[in-house]
């Protein structure tokens, strides 16, 4: 579906370094120093007195105080997650920077990434601000989080997978760790109810969702269980087992927006091997997601990632 499901169905550039584990630091290509010559992996000389760290004021403290993040400790992600930050109150523009300067990544093997604030479907503007790399996190990378002195986690990036699927050939390819392992007939959202564009990433999963069209504005509607359901928007994506799809799969686009796999078991064995971060790419298709529906920041570039930090 591309309209919002009802609720039984949901559930700087970086002012601060990367620093890895093993004692290497990357910063943030925007606050890089000039190349240095080989060997010489410090990112400042010596000589240099580095800034005394301005405590954080009592705003900055009471907005990270009752912050949430979506991804729990000790988790094992795919490769496209971002760490996502969200707050129960707006934060004015006037103290994002502040709130940037308390979250604190690192990355083994170190990485260049960048907050940026975004605009969550769900919420208002200034409730959530996203971290994400250049590119996408690097399978086996070991990454923690630090947001005030309330909130730490520490994860793994466990493998990749990339489903792509093509609206226009009704099927979609499986590369895990670099190599493609399958291609899977399936049926896409048909002409009005396009399935978005661009790339979106698994947000959880369920066994099973009661989808309510009644919810939305969709001229037939319709109401019922669907299983093995792939989670990849707010606004009401997934990708899961549909009847019709025992039909129309590989020939044509039948679904309201989501993306249908066969009964035979083809839609429960798609759905035993993808986690949260897992990336699904739509191609052939019309309007790109929104970075704010779930997790659409793989579509802005990171010229455009970077111009949304406060700092």
């Amino acid at each position: 579906m591309r309209g919002t499901i009802g609720a039984a169905v949901l559930g700087l550039i970086c002012a601060l370094s990367l620093t890895g584990c093993s004692g290497a630091s990357v910063t943030s290509d925007a606050a890089a120093p000039p190349e240095r010559p080989a060997g010489n992996s410090s990112t400042s000389s010596p000589e240099t007195p580095r800034p005394t760290a301005t405590p954080p004021t009592t705003a900055t403290l009471a907005h990270l105080s009752d912050a949430s993040v979506n991804i729990t400790e000790g988790q094992h992600i795919g490769i496209g997650l971002p760490i996502s930050v969200t707050f129960k109150r707006p934060i004015p523009k006037s103290e994002r920077a502040d709130v940037e300067r308390e979250l604190k990544v690192t990355a083994d093997p170190g990485v260049t990434g960048a907050w940026a604030w975004i605009k969550d479907r769900n919420l208002h503007e200034g409730q959530r601000v996203d971290f994400r790399p250049e590119t996408y996190w690097k399978p086996g990378t070991k990454v923690s989080l630090t947001a005030g002195p309330s909130i730490a986690r520490s994860f793994t990036v466990a493998r990749s997978l990339v489903a792509t699927v093509d609206v226009r050939s009704h099927t979609m390819t499986v590369v895990k760790d670099g190599a493609p392992t399958q291609t899977i007939p399936i049926t896409a959202g048909r002409p009005g109810y396009d399935t978005w564009n661009g790339t979106m990433v698994v947000q959880d999963k369920q066994r099973r969702v009661f989808m309510d069209s009644r919810t939305v504005d969709i001229a037939d509607s319709y109401q019922g269980w669907y299983r093995y359901a792939v989670h990849l928007t707010t606004s009401g994506t997934y990708l899961h087992e549909n009847d019709r799809a025992n039909t129309f799969a590989g020939r044509s686009n039948v679904t309201h927006g989501c993306v249908g796999l066969a009964s035979d078991g083809t839609a429960r064995r798609f759905y035993e091997q993808v986690i949260p971060g897992d990336v699904i790419r739509v191609t052939h298709s019309k309007d790109t997601v929104a970075a704010g529906n779930g997790y659409g920041d793989w579509n802005l570039s990171w010229s455009e990632w970077r111009s949304r930090s406060a700092l």
